[in-house]
């Protein structure tokens, strides 16, 4: 059951008319990495999970992000409010659409349930959740570096802070469970190899340089150097 309320999570007081900075904010209305996106994709992802607190809390979000998609629409409403004859007005894409959020990006293009991931398994879906709200804490701190407004900026400032807690909420959820994705079989060969594909061309410009770290150290990793030798011989068989 939803039900709701006639305010707010956190108060919307946009100052300015901004139909320009209103197009950008349709990202996070109805884009990729926007609100509708992450509260249909939390929503139904809850009825794949077993787990009865991580189930619990995917509804939580998925309803704060409806919460937050209502505060991103309310500053969208207020940046066009009395601005029908203003030459921004008619430089946007609400000349076409109204002067209302509609479900599409700041370019124009229709929301897609395409975006939304689902697995079934709930260690891929965690992982990807706490990408997309990466995602999203991003877009919020290139929308507050884009606007004046001292409204806006509290009200993005709020989103992009919420969105950083999501992320630590699912961090700490994935945590708490045996990490391993969905699946039976363990595979047998290469498991612990890193192939360095990537060489120095020799033209001292950095690129593909062979750099090594933790993602390839040895005594955790065995480093070939020449994959290409490796594959070959295996190709070719052991020679007579």
């Amino acid at each position: 059951m939803f039900t709701h309320r006639k305010k707010p999570l956190f108060p919307v007081k946009v100052g300015e008319v901004d139909p320009k900075f209103a197009q950008k904010l349709l990202e996070q209305f109805g884009g990729r990495s926007g609100e509708f996106t992450a509260m249909t994709e939390y929503f139904v992802q809850s009825f794949a999970c077993s787990h009865k607190g991580i189930r619990d809390m995917l509804l939580d979000i998925a309803t704060e992000e409806l919460c937050h998609l209502e505060m991103v629409g309310l500053m969208v409403e207020q940046l066009l409010r009395g601005a029908e004859r203003e030459a921004a007005y008619e430089d946007t894409l609400f000349s076409m659409m109204g002067q209302g959020p509609q479900f599409a990006d700041s370019m124009g293009n229709a929301w897609t349930s395409d975006w939304i991931r689902s697995s079934g398994d709930l260690v891929a879906d965690l992982r990807h959740n706490i990408s997309a709200e990466a995602g999203a804490k991003m877009a919020y701190d290139r929308l507050i570096h884009m606007t004046d407004d001292p409204g806006c900026k509290e009200t993005l400032t709020y989103l992009m802070t919420r969105e950083i807690s999501h992320q630590r909420m699912f961090t700490s959820a994935l945590q708490s469970l045996d990490q391993k994705m969905e699946g039976t079989l363990e595979p047998k060969t290469d498991l612990h190899t890193y192939y360095n594909l990537s060489r120095d061309g020799g033209n001292g410009d950095g690129i593909g340089s062979d750099e090594r770290g933790p993602w390839n150290a040895d005594g955790e990793w065995l480093f070939v150097d020449r994959p290409e030798d490796k594959l070959s011989a295996k190709v070719e068989g052991p020679k007579p």
